[in-house]
């Protein structure tokens, strides 16, 4: 815990809140140096006994429990992003989820701009795996040259075609991204009925029940056949936008023929020599 930061994050957001937004008189008094609501106001309207949120802001607690940090952070109307920085200063750890439900729903316009500079294959989906975006070079990856609506459905279901050796290159990789996001979004519709139609259908139903740990591919090789190049590889390069909690932004690197290295890109790092 950074109880220096913590601080100064809390009593930073806590001096942005007007009192008289939420029904609350503006306290006064000797003691009083910041604006903004009272620690004791914000036990009233997070529902806390009194002291619970001056133990939080002075650092008393050693990890916090994540139902209140997520009142807290919702009172002060935090981002995603402040979201995750509340979690680690307050715990040491990433949260367990979004903090809002909507939360990967949307990406600023920028990253449209930001995919049609790519020139390999590259898009960008939502927390449902929905497709937001896609450059040309995408579009004609597939049958038909056009993208599908939902690249998870798509890999699971209705690309097995296209996606080479897919009951041992794909599947067992891609189902458990699949588990892992509806253990973390359990009222996401979307992902529920893929879950549902995978479960119907006998191919698909088995590989899924076997489960699996991997949960993202970034740096993975797998094989593909190319609706205009032919058999290939993709190598796969994510990355999650910083306003958009489970979206991801993918370029993938398409190779014809062969495969030519390993399963996974080896890791590259900055020369720390001064």
């Amino acid at each position: 815990m950074d109880k220096k930061a913590l601080r100064h994050l809390l009593r930073a957001s806590r001096a942005r809140i007007a009192p008289e937004a939420h029904g609350l008189t503006r306290p006064t008094g000797p003691g009083r140096r910041v604006p903004g609501l009272s620690q004791h106001q914000v036990d009233q309207l997070i529902h806390r006994s009194p002291g619970t949120y001056r133990h939080l802001e002075a650092g008393y607690h050693d990890t916090p429990p994540f139902d209140l940090l997520r009142d807290v952070a919702l009172l002060f109307g935090y981002s995603e992003q402040k979201w995750t920085t509340l979690c680690r200063l307050a715990r040491g750890e990433s949260p367990p989820g979004p903090l809002y439900e909507t939360s990967g729903d949307a990406v600023p316009s920028a990253w449209e701009e930001a995919v049609n500079a790519v020139t390999q294959p590259a898009y960008v989906t939502d927390a449902s795996w929905n497709l937001i975006t896609c450059n040309p070079q995408f579009h004609a990856l597939f049958d038909g040259g056009r993208a599908p609506a939902n690249t998870m459905r798509w890999m699971l279901l209705d690309g097995r075609d296209q996606l080479t050796d897919w009951e041992t290159a794909w599947a067992p990789l891609v189902m458990p991204q699949l588990q892992h996001a509806l253990a973390t979004r359990t009222d996401d519709q979307v992902l529920a009925r893929i879950r549902d139609d995978v479960l119907a259908d006998p191919v698909s139903r088995p590989l899924y029940d076997l489960g699996g740990t991997s949960i993202h591919p970034d740096g993975d090789e797998r094989p593909i056949r190319h609706a205009v190049h032919g058999p290939g590889w993709v190598t796969m390069c994510v990355a999650e936008p910083l306003t958009a909690h489970g979206s991801r932004f993918m370029i993938l690197l398409f190779r014809p023929g062969p495969r030519q290295k390993a399963a996974r890109s080896p890791m590259i790092k900055a020369d720390r020599k001064p």
